[in-house]
């Protein structure tokens, strides 16, 4: 279409403006209830979004996909901070930075193999069917994945949830900010995922626009960055 790049920008928009509003209320669920538990419960709600971004692909449904893409990045949102929140609960103090690293290197291979995956959809290869086979199969298996996690038990079982996502993420930037360490880490890697998702909503216009290219251009340069 074309305002094919209008739309990409907003995709990654969708994505991405959960994170600013509920971070702080991942960090307090993390922080309240056992990480396993709100982790397996996450996933199991992930089966359920994957398969209307399933459904959204095979009717071809803006709305439908824009729905399920905001869905994921509230599960993302959320899952973020037990994501690295667990590893201390289970590793030993020098086997955090083994464990950050497999968790991270992990999130990576997922982007890039997703981004491939993206490209070769989107260019028109392979079945409806088996893409939306692919989104829900990879979720059930996420899901049975988490069903392994040790319980962690609850680090704050005395600590209220603020139904105020605004009060939530206005604390959690004060508790960073006493402590300029904290600070300063939060702004490097905050600032590292903002400049990555810039580039990925900026780089497929761009290539299409300024030099012509088509998917397999775009999935190209999206791997190599």
């Amino acid at each position: 279409p074309r305002n094919a790049e209008a739309l990409i920008t907003l995709a990654s928009a969708i994505f991405i403006a959960p994170y600013f509003f509920l971070s702080a209320l991942g960090g307090e669920l993390a922080d309240r209830y056992d990480k396993a538990k709100v982790a397996k419960r996450l996933k199991f709600v992930e089966i359920f979004i994957a398969a209307l971004a399933a459904w959204g692909y095979v009717q071809a449904s803006l709305p439908l996909l824009y729905g399920a893409l905001f869905g994921f990045g509230v599960l993302a949102a959320l899952f973020g901070p037990i994501k690295y929140g667990i590893l201390p609960d289970h590793l030993r103090r020098e086997q955090l930075p083994t464990g950050n690293a497999l968790v991270e290197g992990a999130t990576f291979v997922a982007i890039l193999l997703g981004t491939i995956a993206g490209g070769l959809a989107a260019r028109g290869e392979g079945s409806h069917a088996l893409f939306a086979a692919l989104v829900i199969g990879f979720a059930v298996a996420c899901w049975l994945s988490a069903q392994l996690i040790p319980a962690t038990g609850e680090a704050a079982p005395d600590l209220r949830i603020s139904a105020n996502i605004a009060t939530s993420t206005a604390a959690m930037i004060r508790h960073l900010r006493a402590d300029p360490r904290l600070w300063w880490g939060a702004m490097v890697t905050s600032w590292f995922w903002l400049v990555g998702i810039i580039v990925l909503s900026l780089l497929p216009p761009m290539i299409k626009t300024l030099i012509g290219g088509n998917e397999d251009t775009v999935t190209a340069y999206l791997a190599i960055f």
